[in-house]
């Protein structure tokens, strides 16, 4: 029984750090694009990390600790030349609650996003 329990355990936790980390891989590449679409730095910005904390609120998942990074110095390229907006998020993971000998509190995910700015729409 006891190895029964533990199995389970690890299911469940194999299970949550598979959908935590599809979820902020999503929510990275979300921000991205709508950073992307936007047409200013602080606007993109804005968007990137509203969409990134929409992601991730609507999926479920419940970060311990979690942090978005937009980098939108892209904006700063001259028109016609290609660019990327990035997006960086990081997300803790708890995982005290599952009570398994051996496993951390807690795991921190990881992932960037990127996308392309319009080479020839005006950048500011």
């Amino acid at each position: 029984m006891p190895v029964l329990v533990l199995l389970l355990g690890l299911l469940i936790a194999g299970g949550r750090l598979w959908f935590a980390r599809a979820t902020v891989v999503e929510a990275s590449q979300a921000a991205a694009r709508a950073a992307s679409l936007a047409r200013s730095s602080g606007e993109a910005r804005d968007a990137g990390r509203r969409v990134a904390q929409r992601v991730l609120a609507t999926d479920g998942l419940s970060c311990a600790d979690e942090s978005v990074s937009v980098d939108t110095s892209a904006f700063g390229v001259a028109v016609g030349t290609p660019a990327t907006v990035t997006a960086a998020i990081t997300c803790r993971v708890p995982f005290a609650d599952l009570s398994l000998p051996g496993m951390p509190g807690s795991i921190t995910v990881r992932s960037t996003g990127a996308a392309a700015l319009d080479t020839y729409r005006a950048r500011s």
